[in-house]
């Protein structure tokens, strides 16, 4: 390494927020990340220590020992290059990873962890600022076309994989911009949309066919799935145009919580009312969008969705917002000895939280109560767990007011109808059924149908959703050349 001792000479270096009263303004990024000096001081952290447990709890195995020498020894364009090898799209991971890789870094049994996402933020940026990141057309066609369908991370990853070894691909995508729950779901205010706008512009110049507005199979009659396709196109009619069909949707069915109320006015899945606001910032006009002005907030689910449910309420002006989490409050600071290098339980506590919120730990929500057909509150209960089972506290009922309610507890499986019209099998939860083998990974049941993503894998990070797309797009090849040079 760089400096051997460096470890030893220097603290954690942390990305800077730009003050609340200003952030709460806008739905602009707020992150101040780390200067060149910075970084070169955060990579000097990183220790030579022999086994990196950070590239293994890397989903993608970002190389990260290396791209931190290189930024230590200020050779951002190699660093970029590193980088690349294993990430299609470090801007996006730079940025909402939750960075299991940190958890894993040997420095984090007792001490600050080297401030990898922080770094990999730095590079990215530094290399579209200095024009690194360009185009990769295949320089020899195969003369295979494929489809991918879904445009998400892993759908983006596969096509360009995809491309780069000479099939020409098409890029299928219901919504009417691609970059799936990127677009439409993670708030601007955590990733500016323009960060997939220049990878789709890449797309694009590597080869790639964006078809947007497009809907594979049929919707669900019913569902509340935000869509804005305006054509349909047959499972029938992709396997008879392509030569393979990668599906890499993904899953969007949001966790219900069917009590008593739940069909009062008021209430909503947190992807009904986060892609809204999306749509806006994009200068788009939502007729009757769901806003939090002037309300109680209380939203159910204590994860990153919740976060986003919040950030995105403090700035429509809600009067109150309050988090709701079914399970105990996890300790502030992890057994670090018990858990490295696995990803902890912990306290963790966003910029959104930090923005105005109450989070309230070990609760569940009874009955939604009402008047004229509108939610006015929630009637709760605590909840503690004896013997492995939730039981409710005696005596601790009550009624908390809230005028808009959102449901953010995560999602159980893909939507159906795509799977359904290619005849894909499932698994107990709903999800594409298909292997990570070797040999035959990420195929289905259905002869030349692939699979990857959230679809197969259930709800997940951004950076598992690269690595399948990575990976089943090498799959794909493999299952059209009989070999492939994609890396894995």
């Amino acid at each position: 390494m760089g400096k051997v001792t460096g470890f030893m000479e220097f603290e954690r270096i942390e990305e800077g927020y730009k003050p609340v009263t200003e952030r709460l303004k806008h739905y602009k990024e707020f992150v101040i990340g780390l200067d060149d000096a910075q970084a070169k001081t955060q990579a000097a952290r990183c220790m030579d220590c022999g086994t990196p447990f950070c590239t293994n709890g890397c989903p993608v195995n970002n190389i990260i020992p290396d791209f931190n020498d290189l930024v230590f020894r200020q050779d951002w364009k190699a660093a970029i290059d590193t980088l690349h090898s294993t990430n299609n799209f470090p801007e996006f991971t730079g940025r909402i990873c939750p960075a299991p890789c940190e958890a894993a870094c040997t420095l984090n049994v007792n001490a600050d962890a080297v401030g990898i996402k922080s770094i990999e933020h730095a590079i990215i940026d530094r290399a579209w600022a200095e024009g690194w990141v360009t185009a990769q057309p295949a320089i020899h066609k195969t003369g295979k076309k494929v489809a991918v369908v879904g445009s998400g991370p892993a759908g983006l990853a596969a096509a360009q994989q995809l491309a780069r070894a000479g099939h020409a691909v098409t890029l299928f995508e219901k919504n009417d911009r691609v970059g799936g729950l990127l677009r439409y779901g993670i708030p601007d205010f955590k990733m500016e949309k323009s960060h997939i706008d220049r990878r789709a512009d890449q797309l694009k110049a590597e080869g790639v066919t964006i078809r947007t507005g497009v809907l594979v199979g049929e919707m669900p009659k019913g569902s509340k799935v935000t869509n804005w396709a305006k054509e349909t196109i047959s499972a029938a009619q992709l396997k008879a145009d392509f030569d393979a069909v990668l599906l890499t949707g993904g899953s969007e069915q949001s966790r219900d919580l069917p009590v008593p109320g739940r069909d009062l006015d008021g209430i909503h899945f947190a992807m009904e009312f986060l892609p809204q606001q999306n749509k806006v910032n994009a200068g788009d006009k939502v007729k009757g969008q769901l806003r939090a002005d002037g309300k109680a907030v209380i939203v159910i689910g204590g994860g990153d969705t919740g976060s986003d449910c919040v950030g995105t309420s403090n700035r429509h002006g809600a009067v109150s917002v309050t988090q709701f989490e079914v399970m105990p409050q996890p300790p502030e600071v992890e057994n670090r000895p018990m858990t490295w290098p696995y990803w902890p339980l912990k306290l963790r506590t966003s910029s959104s939280h930090d923005e105005g919120c109450e989070r309230v730990f070990a609760i569940s929500t009874k009955e939604f109560v009402g008047e004229k057909g509108k939610v006015t509150g929630l009637k709760t209960v605590k909840v503690e767990w004896k013997d492995g089972k939730m039981v409710e506290v005696a005596g601790s009922e009550q009624v908390l007011k809230a005028d808009l309610v959102l449901l953010a507890m995560g999602f159980v499986n893909p939507v159906g109808t795509v799977l359904d019209a290619f005849g894909v099998g499932k698994d107990a939860r709903g999800n594409a059924k298909a292997s990570v083998d070797l040999v035959g990974g990420y195929s289905t049941n259905v002869d030349k149908v692939f699979v990857a993503g959230d679809m197969r894998r259930g709800q997940s990070l951004v950076v598992w959703a690269i690595r399948e797309g990575r990976q089943a797009a090498r799959a794909v090849d493999e299952y059209l050349m009989g070999v492939s040079n994609l890396p894995r």
